[in-house]
């Protein structure tokens, strides 16, 4: 999973569905812009859990510029600051923005720059397939579920293929590498408003790629409660 953002309706949302699991990959914004940034990193904390740090969970922790962000994105990492206990700030200070779980290289954003940089077309994925040596490569931060593959053999424009994942059918990563973003769990940005993570199988080297509804309403309403922008909060149930 990625980018909970602090929205934990869509968290129990996604573990509920999920079932039993062997481990819980986060790939980083545990929090930010959602009303419940100590529930969340709590409840994580309870699982069997492998997590990368993002750019909001620094920004939150006085470790990345908020320059950098927003208006509406600086005002969630002020909020979260304000209210984020000192065990969940420790806890995140302790995390890496890039790394490997398993056999598979993690980061937030890119190999490239695992805090800052987009994956959202080929021609940023291209490069990036050089910053890693694993067949599979996760990221997050775009918020979006998308494929890159890099086809073993193939040449010239048939080399590199962008793929939008499906819930009919898994994300198999066979004999070629590929760079996958399972979107994300609490703020998604492919215009469907539910929960977005991904399933993976490490014998079959394959995602299952899985959309989960929850109660947006509520996550709204404690956003409106606490004062975040109303902006952040409306989104939501557009999925952008």
């Amino acid at each position: 999973m990625a980018d909970v953002h602090g929205n934990l309706a869509a968290l129990e949302a996604v573990l509920a569905d999920a079932g039993d699991v062997e481990d819980v990959w986060c790939l980083g914004d545990l929090v930010g812009y959602g009303p419940n940034p100590n529930e969340v990193v709590q409840r994580l904390r309870e699982l069997p859990l492998k997590s990368l740090v993002g750019n909001h969970d620094l920004g939150s922790i006085g470790k990345a510029d908020l320059q950098k962000f927003n208006a509406d994105a600086r005002a969630g990492c002020e909020w979260t600051a304000s209210v984020l206990a000192p065990a969940h700030q420790e806890f995140l200070t302790s995390l890496e923005p890039s790394g490997v779980f398993g056999d598979v290289f993690v980061a937030h954003g890119s190999p490239r720059d695992p805090v800052w940089e987009y994956i959202s077309n080929m021609r940023v994925a291209e490069p990036n397939f050089g910053y890693f040596s694993t067949d599979i490569c996760l990221v997050g931060h775009s918020h979006v579920p998308l494929v890159f593959r890099w086809r073993r053999g193939a040449v010239g424009a048939q080399a590199f293929v962008t793929e939008v994942p499906s819930t009919a059918a898994p994300v198999v990563a066979g004999d070629d590498r590929i760079i996958f973003n399972p979107g994300s769990v609490g703020q998604p940005r492919d215009g469907d408003p539910r929960a977005a993570y991904a399933v993976f199988d490490s014998e079959t080297r394959s995602f299952r790629c899985v959309r989960v509804p929850y109660d947006v309403s509520e996550t709204q309403a404690q956003m409106r409660s606490v004062g975040l922008p109303d902006g952040l909060a409306l989104r939501l149930q557009y999925g952008w």
